[in-house]
């Protein structure tokens, strides 16, 4: 299947352009900590999905989807931390986004492993 069809990709593309936006307002003394490392992770994810549903097999998909949770829980952590240092403040689209994703990466393995 073609990874722009996949609903998980879809949602975290959303959650990146959703990243970007939110980490614009970081001060420009960040650009080379929190901004450009939140929007690394962000990036990571759809990237690692894409990737994963180019592999021929399901073990390395399944490799793809566990680096893509790990870099979701990266860039919620940085999310997080970057409310509670002040830079922004909490955007409820994006922590819904995070949810979301979550659920629907943690689907995808689920589904990969049964097959």
């Amino acid at each position: 299947m073609d990874h722009k069809e996949l609903e998980v990709w879809k949602r975290s593309m959303e959650l990146v352009e959703a990243i970007y936006s939110f980490s614009s307002e970081f001060p420009k003394e960040e650009i080379y900590g929190l901004t450009s490392q939140i929007r690394r992770a962000a990036v990571s994810i759809p990237s690692n999905i894409a990737e994963g549903a180019a592999r021929k097999g399901n073990k390395e998909y399944l490799y793809f989807i566990n680096l893509a949770l790990g870099s979701l829980s990266e860039m919620e952590t940085q999310y997080i931390l970057s409310i509670r240092l002040g830079l922004s403040s909490e955007s409820s689209n994006i922590s819904d986004l995070i949810v979301t994703v979550r659920k629907l990466l943690l689907g995808t393995r689920n589904y990969i492993k049964m097959n």
